[in-house]
């Protein structure tokens, strides 16, 4: 069951970064998911290859 909730907010994440790069704050405010929510998803969407992370003065997701 909670697969499938993090899948869903793996598609929230996708939806979000269609736009283009955001930060990590930005796509908590975009998506409204929780901190661990969106930590899970991310971390979904990295293990499939489908996002890449900037460092800098904040995270900065992208789709690959």
């Amino acid at each position: 069951m909670i697969t499938t909730k993090i899948g869903e907010n793996a598609g929230l994440i996708w939806n979000a970064l269609q736009g283009g790069a955001l930060t990590f704050k930005a796509l908590k405010k975009a998506t409204k998911l929780k901190n661990d929510e969106l930590y899970l998803a991310l971390g979904w969407l990295a293990r499939e290859g489908k996002v890449s992370f900037t460092e800098g003065e904040d995270l900065t997701i992208t789709l690959l």
